[in-house]
């Protein structure tokens, strides 16, 4: 192998690195999904022979290994070939072919940023300035036979190597899947850092919003499904938990119709419009009745805690059942660090059954971060009209103040609208979003914008601040 592919592989490595595995939050290298790396010189870079590689790094760490198999270093000028490259010649070139080799030590003492800024006529520059070309072949092991994520990793791979700058590569992307031994190996380490809640340690940066109501019928889930998918749009990492058992709904909202990959007894959270999710809708099916009793309902939320992959989310949405039964209390027991939202409507025999699901703050240590008043108004000619009566979510937060010893302001008013039940029931889509994926731009968009953004930037409080 020649002191040029040697480079380049070196350097594509270092860029496979920035490759991150939707599902399992960590680079590919890191996750041993890239079984090497092979750099051929073609018809207008050097003439040489045999094909050579880098291996990825182990697990465990370690550096890359070196392929055994060799090529003839003859390093030929660039062909006439490259001529149609002459646009693409840098205007430092120049100075770039003047300087000593001796400014370089080996790969990693390259003059440049990185491996792939290695000065001289190394790395791909040739005499002239022209670019050399190379066929990059990698070899990747995906987790899963038939993974859905395939095609998006392997186009981040093919950025990934297209994006080296001295030389022109041309990469070949050659999927396969994981030995049963190396898969092994790979959930015995993702899982050993995982063997508890991983929400319930000190230090955690993850944001945990659970949404409450006093009753069914408010509009709860819609506002779950739709806040979750507005940190998602903003940029946030967000994971979503469907703890509503019995009235399973963020499936359909978000328009889930598979069930979440099982990797060796870990589960990977199914994504959709940016957001991860998990719900036993996506095991039980949307005909099916859940009859579960308080311990099971607890073990069962403790296994979307810590038997799925949720990575490092920014935030975490938890879509919480109605009233205050045995879920609420799992829930203050599992994440202390949970912030409440209380969601009702304007009429009193909504806002008053809302004031006790907030009052759980009293007996469990979990603060109550604000309410959200839904159905507030309907819009028709211009005219906001209050079909349900005014004030109910203004009272919800006088009487939590009051009651809890500190504000628990009214973070948001949001409308009657049959578009918002349309689009996520029959398109499977979060209302605020557009089919793009991108957040609307009215009333509605900004409102949603306003109450993430006020709830992420809100210090965290302590969990037993409201718990007497």
């Amino acid at each position: 192998m020649s002191d040029e592919t040697t480079i380049i592989e070196h350097a594509i490595m270092e860029r496979l690195d920035h490759v991150i595995d939707p599902e399992l939050g960590r680079s590919v290298t890191q996750l041993g999904m890239i079984a090497n790396v092979t750099v051929i010189p073609t018809s207008g870079g050097a003439s040489q022979n045999a094909t050579g590689g880098i291996s990825s790094p182990m697990l465990t760490g370690g550096t890359p290994r070196t392929g055994d198999a060799t090529r003839n270093d003859s390093d030929a000028a660039a062909s006439n070939d490259d001529a149609a490259d002459r646009d693409a010649t840098r205007s430092d070139d120049a100075s770039r072919n003047n300087v000593d080799d001796a400014t370089r030590n080996d790969f990693g003492d390259a003059t440049g940023s990185d491996a792939g800024d290695a000065t001289g006529s190394d790395a791909g520059d040739g005499c002239d300035g022209a670019r050399r070309a190379y066929d990059v072949v990698v070899d990747v092991e995906l987790t899963v036979p038939g993974c859905p994520l395939s095609e998006q990793i392997a186009a981040q791979i093919e950025q990934a190597v297209t994006s080296y700058p001295y030389a022109r590569l041309t990469p070949h992307i050659n999927v396969g899947t994981m030995a049963d031994e190396k898969l092994h190996a790979l959930v015995n380490d993702l899982k050993a850092a995982r063997r508890e809640n991983p929400f319930n340690k000190p230090g955690i940066k993850t944001r945990v919003f659970a949404i409450a109501s006093g009753k069914g019928g408010v509009g709860k889930s819609s506002i779950s499904a739709n806040l979750a998918a507005t940190f998602a749009a903003l940029g946030y990492d967000t994971a979503a938990i469907d703890a509503d058992i019995y009235g399973f709904s963020l499936p359909r909202l978000f328009g889930v119709h598979s069930q979440p990959t099982n990797l060796n007894g870990m589960l990977m959270p199914v994504t959709s419009w940016g957001v991860k999710l998990m719900s036993i809708g996506m095991f039980a099916g949307s005909d099916r009745a859940i009859l579960w009793r308080g311990p099971r309902l607890q073990r069962s939320l403790e296994q979307f805690l810590a038997d799925v992959w949720w990575g490092d989310p920014d935030v975490l949405i938890l879509d919480l059942a109605p009233g205050t039964g045995d879920m609420a209390i799992s829930v203050a027991q599992a994440l202390p660090n949970a912030e409440l939202v209380v969601v009702t409507t304007p009429q009193p025999s909504a806002s008053d059954i809302a004031v006790r699901s907030g009052l759980v703050a009293l007996q469990v240590p979990m603060h109550v971060r604000g309410v959200v008043e839904n159905m507030s108004y309907f819009e028709h000619g211009g005219e906001r009209l209050e079909i349900f009566g005014a004030g109910g979510g203004a009272r919800v937060s006088e009487q939590l103040s009051r009651a809890l010893g500190h504000d628990v302001p009214l973070l948001a008013q949001l409308p009657l609208d049959p578009r918002i039940r349309e689009i996520g029931e029959t398109e499977g889509r979060p209302a605020v979003l557009n089919e793009d994926g991108t957040l609307r731009d009215d009333d509605f968009g900004d409102t949603f914008v306003r109450l993430a953004r006020t709830l992420i930037d809100a210090d965290p409080a302590p969990a037993s601040d409201d718990a007497r």
